[in-house]
């Protein structure tokens, strides 16, 4: 029997450095997420984590998911502003190769870690934006911005694609779960 996403618990996670001006691009996503979504209704099982640059911190966020979506920053080589998905297999290889970004050695070692306490999710998939820039800088670069709405919409249909999700949610986020835990 499948389970639908409404019983799965799906974390959707944003990865990057704000300061780093493309580098930042998955917190980015998160933050329009966030505000397309304002005052939605939304599916509890979904959660949007603005995950920074905690890496392996971010174990304890991984263990009460069964679906993760991770949005980052990475070389595809290709123009920046590209959007691209990675899913189940396809995530893994890409993980297990030259790595792009530290972002995706982060994922690659939080995915592990997941794997070693037998938590990591069945349901797993990275939306990888191209950047243009990685120097300091608050803003994204103009064709990053531009793809920003591309990945939101991308991660919808990600969680349409896993089950009846009609919405993505806006939720206060993991770090305001955690501090209430």
């Amino acid at each position: 029997m499948a389970v639908g996403i409404a019983t799965t618990q799906v974390l959707v996670l944003g990865l990057g450095n704000v300061l780093l001006t493309d580098d930042g691009v998955g917190i980015h996503v998160i933050r329009a997420l966030e505000r397309t979504l304002n005052g939605r209704s939304r599916p509890p099982a979904v959660t949007l984590c603005d995950g920074g640059t905690l890496g392996l911190n971010l174990l304890f966020e991984l263990d009460s998911a069964d679906a993760l979506i991770a949005v980052d920053a990475m070389d595809l080589g290709a123009p920046p502003g590209t959007v691209r998905a990675f899913d189940h297999a396809a995530l893994d290889a890409r993980l297990s190769g030259k790595r792009g970004s530290v972002h995706e050695l982060a994922l690659a070692d939080l995915l592990a870690a997941a794997e070693l306490t037998g938590r990591r999710p069945s349901r797993r998939a990275l939306v990888a934006i191209q950047p243009g820039s990685t120097d300091w800088g608050l803003d994204p670069t103009a064709a990053v911005a531009a793809a920003i709405p591309g990945a939101c919409r991308l991660i919808q249909d990600l969680l349409e694609e896993w089950g009846d999700c009609p919405d993505v949610p806006r939720d206060a986020g993991c770090g305001a779960r955690r501090a209430e835990a």
